[in-house]
């Protein structure tokens, strides 16, 4: 679909919106729910001044930095989340991962979760270079996350030490060199709901395996710690819908900031609109939903957890 129909459907009644988005659903994936859990595996100092970010060395968010962690720890939180119930695990570096002593030890974390079984290993390593990215396949990791964040258009208010085009090209380029896209969205940082239409058909023209999407979750200390109020629970859902019209094949994720923004009730339809993907337990540097909670919600609505 094109914009001006995207936008359109938009502004559709809710209810008829939530039901197209549903039949879509039916129709492309079994009544299953894939869950993935992640470590923060270097935290905070990012030479990026993303506005939302609790890591950037541009904002004051109280939290604990820390370099990279062992290779021994990041593989117990994997075999911890598998026993969770989680399928997917990523590691996930705050900055960019340059070449050198820390990538060589990254590339060794993702060799010990790829050897556990059952487990896919996924990373978010920031922008990284062809070569790279070869590197961390051979390693072993299956899916990487880079998010667009939001559109091309609103990019600028958010970011400016990198661009969105940026963005776009280090996803194609692990597409291009065989990973498996995971790249999505925060909402509620101002955005219009054009950006929102914007959003869905760049996504859809990148065509990623997975979408997160994420809800702001104002950090105190960041350029965006009084962004509240700036998106409903409503719209969420409506963006949701649109998600999936536009992509039809893609796993839609809750991710970051459901569990704040949203309430069970809103989960729960966009569980039936089409979210057909959950990041579980604890955030970055926020806490995220106990995975008891989201087990007994995923049985209320009959959805079962993806086995591999």
């Amino acid at each position: 679909m094109n914009r001006e129909e995207l936008l359109k459907l938009y502004d559709s009644d809710l209810e008829e919106l939530i039901l197209k988005a549903e039949q879509i659903t039916k129709e492309n994936f079994n009544n299953e729910v894939e869950v993935c859990s992640i470590i923060s595996a270097r935290t905070g100092k990012c030479s990026e001044n993303c506005k939302y970010c609790s890591q950037s060395s541009y904002n004051h968010a109280d939290i604990i930095c820390h370099p990279l962690l062992s290779v021994e720890e990041v593989y117990q939180s994997a075999l911890k989340a598998k026993e969770n119930g989680a399928t997917r695990f990523c590691i996930v570096t705050s900055g960019r991962s340059e070449p050198g002593e820390d990538f060589e030890k990254i590339l060794q974390m993702i060799k010990s979760v790829s050897s556990i079984p059952n487990i896919h290993c996924c990373a978010s390593l920031g922008l990284l270079d062809e070569e790279q990215i070869k590197k961390i396949k051979e390693a072993g990791v299956e899916r990487f996350n880079h998010n667009i964040n939001t559109s091309k258009n609103y990019h600028s208010k958010i970011c400016t030490t990198h661009n969105f085009e940026d963005r776009i090209k280090t996803v194609k380029s692990v597409t291009r060199n065989g990973i498996e896209a995971c790249c999505g969205v925060i909402l509620g940082m101002g955005e219009t709901k054009f950006d929102r239409i914007d959003m869905a058909l760049s996504l859809a023209e990148l065509n990623p395996k997975t979408v997160p999407i994420n809800v702001l979750n104002p950090i105190i200390g960041t350029a965006l710690e009084n962004c509240v109020d700036k998106i409903t629970q409503e719209e969420v859902l409506r963006t949701i819908c649109i998600f999936r019209i536009a992509m039809p094949k893609a796993i839609l994720r809750y991710a970051g900031g459901r569990n704040k923004r949203l309430s069970e009730e809103t989960q729960k339809l966009g569980l039936r609109a089409g979210i057909n993907g959950l990041l579980a337990g604890d955030y970055l540097t926020t806490k995220g939903e106990e995975i008891k909670k989201d087990k007994e919600m995923l049985k209320e609505l009959n959805l079962e957890i993806t086995v591999h």
